[in-house]
């Protein structure tokens, strides 16, 4: 099939385009060769990501009408339509710039929030949202963009696959998607510390080794799909979701586009924009790229058009990022650890910490490159995303400590040290470090509040009505802007929600299913009905599929049979007892329909089908259990 001539893929296009880039890979050499780069002042800045949630805490696929809503250059689109993403004015990193940044967070937020409402909606900050279903993640939900369908199908064609998630925490999560709707999943708080171009390896170099207790500390996504996977899942998913690399890739250790970084960096920022050329193709091409030199000619600083558009589709954890302000170009390294959440005054905490680590360790050791090799900062990540804060990581004198241990001793101290350094108010910094301080030392972050809330609530609620109740309480306290460590544990509540808390079947079925294969034998299935207490079990074939279902009335008239004449037990299968003909349903079902369905049919159950997949089952009892709530519910309104 030929490429389209004016397609943003085509060809030609990339190659024109990949011209463009080493333009302005050569013309930033030739910068940083010179004295035009600003170095004399620090900023600090972030992107504030958002989920935008309806009534009953679900995705809310209305970013165009909220954008529209808002009016406000400082809000854009993210990739699918439940999100959102605004950025702030930079701050001189001096004085109140931590106040001011958690003030200029709290209009933003307010400002979405208030016009969500318009649209009966809400926005929300989580890392990752736990009432969301892969069914959310359909084309019908990718914000309706260009860049969007450019980079799903760029990655998807790369790929030649389907995308794949596989995450083992306390559970396992194991799905395959047709699209890159799965980043969709996360939402993050991006930070910005602006630095000299002298300074950069060494300052990136920092970032890297401070990245794994600052996520430990600041964990806020435990759960995904329902399942309880890695602290920070957002670090597995948009590694994952983003991965174009076939199976064959990972024998010549192909990197994948997010990703932490392969070593230290040691000269410039040359170094990182190199090796991702070097490494990864270009996704798309654009013919709107200006001259970078005669920019410089003209004595103006060049936009770099080609290499910021290939910047922005590498994600390394910290990634270097080129700018103008006021006509003065400036190097920038932009953190991308952060989950978004639980609260604004948590995540300006964060960032603090964050601040403080960069100033601070960078005034007290030389060159942290000879006191840890790369590879235990890289493995210290990855523990810090599984673990969270309750890992251990190795630090720079050898030894391996607790993450609540590093902190409180070593780590809070050199923040406080960096962020006194460049002339921060005291009273910010007591403030935001306090809030770190006790987070840590009473262990309770975004994760473990979350995972504790779930773990407390009692298990006459359904998964997805446990994390409904995440979302609820977290939406609660954040408006309440109380640190998370604060927090009670979450309690269902569904006042006045009823009608869309179990508006479909997907919402309370059961999806940790007993199953059968139709080659199983008779005794098997009565004594699985028996140890379980169940009335239903799925059968299915070897490729996963439904094929049938076992009832305890189907049970009882085989067994009457076989005792009355008196039969050999041991020769029956499932599959010769088994209902043949299954009445199921979707996760979309209406819970009206699946009722009425179940009435026409003369069944008290409903094997919950996706995709040709057997995903869960409701039953009679699922039914009573919500009338039962229903009714009390509203009788007490009387």
């Amino acid at each position: 099939m030929k490429e389209d001539p004016g397609s943003a893929q085509h060809p030609e296009k990339l190659r024109t385009f990949t011209k463009y880039l080493i333009r302005d890979m050569k013309a930033l050499e030739q910068m940083l060769s010179s004295d035009i780069f600003e170095t004399g002042t620090k900023r600090i800045g972030a992107e504030q990501e958002l989920f935008i949630i309806d009534k009953a805490s679900r995705p809310y696929p209305v970013n165009m009408e909220l954008l529209e809503k808002i009016n406000d250059p400082a809000f854009t689109y993210e990739l699918a339509r439940f999100n959102l993403e605004f950025n702030l004015e930079p701050l001189l990193f001096e004085n109140k710039c931590l106040s001011k940044l958690e003030q200029q967070l709290q209009h933003h937020v307010n400002k979405a929030r208030l016009a969500a409402k318009e649209l009966n909606g809400d926005v929300i900050l989580m890392g990752t949202l736990t009432t969301i279903r892969k069914s959310d993640l359909g084309m019908d939900n990718i914000t309706p963009l260009p860049r969007y369908y450019m980079l799903n199908e760029a990655l998807t064609r790369i790929r030649g696959a389907e995308h794949e998630l596989q995450i083992k925490g306390a559970d396992e999560l194991h799905i395959k998607h047709d699209s890159v709707m799965l980043e969709s999943c996360n939402t993050s708080f991006q930070i910005h510390f602006q630095v000299a171009p002298d300074d950069f390896a060494r300052l990136h170099n920092i970032s890297q080794l401070v990245a794994a207790p600052v996520l430990a500390v600041s964990a806020n996504s435990p759960f995904l799909f329902g399942k309880q996977l890695f602290h920070e899942t957002r670090i597995a998913v948009f590694q994952q979701s983003i991965d174009n690399r076939k199976a064959q890739d990972f024998v010549h250790e192909r990197k994948p586009r997010v990703q932490f970084g392969s070593d230290w960096i040691h000269e410039s920022v040359m170094e990182i924009f190199q090796e991702d050329i070097a490494r990864f193709r270009v996704l798309f091409g654009t013919e709107e790229i200006e001259d970078p030199f005669e920019a410089l000619d003209n004595g103006r600083a060049p936009k770099l058009d080609a290499l910021q558009l290939f910047n922005s589709t590498i994600y390394r954890w910290n990634r270097p990022c080129y700018g103008i302000t006021d006509g003065k170009p400036h190097l920038r390294i932009e953190n991308r650890v952060l989950p978004s959440g639980p609260t604004i005054l948590d995540e300006v905490a964060n960032a603090a910490f964050w601040f403080g680590l960069m100033a601070g360790v960078s005034k007290t050791y030389d060159d942290i490159t000879k006191l840890i090799p790369f590879k235990e900062v890289e493995s210290n990540f990855m523990s810090t995303a599984r673990r969270g804060i309750l890992s251990q990581i190795k630090w720079l004198d050898g030894n391996s400590y607790p993450v609540q241990e590093l902190t409180l001793k070593e780590l809070l101290p050199l923040s406080k040290e960096g962020l006194l350094a460049h002339n921060v108010d005291p009273e910010d910094i007591d403030h935001y470090l306090e809030i770190i301080r006790a987070r840590v030392k009473k262990g309770v972050n975004g994760a473990i509040w979350q995972q504790d809330s779930y773990h407390q609530l009692d298990d006459i609620w359904s998964r997805h009505e446990k994390m409904t109740a995440l979302a609820d309480a977290t939406l609660k306290h954040q408006k309440l802007n109380k640190p998370v460590h604060k927090w009670p544990m979450a309690t269902v509540l569904r006042s006045n929600r009823w009608e869309k808390a179990f508006a479909t079947v997907g919402q309370f079925m059961t999806t940790d299913i007993f199953t059968l294969n139709e080659d199983d034998i008779i005794d098997l299935a009565a004594n699985v009905m028996e140890w379980q207490r169940i009335r239903h079990i799925p059968v299915e074939n070897k490729e996963h599929q439904l094929v049938g279902m076992v009832t305890y009335r189907s049970m009882i008239s085989t067994l009457n049979k076989i005792i009355a004449k008196n039969l050999d037990h041991t020769n029956v299968s499932v599959s010769d007892i088994m209902d043949k003909e299954v009445i199921t349903c979707s996760p979309d079902m209406p819970s009206v329909k699946a009722i009425e369905l179940m009435q026409q049919n003369d069944t008290s159950s409903l094997p919950v089908v996706e995709n040709g997949k057997l995903v869960g089952i409701v039953t009679e009892y699922d039914f009573t259990r919500i009338a039962h709530e229903l009714l009390k519910d509203r009788l007490k309104k009387r």
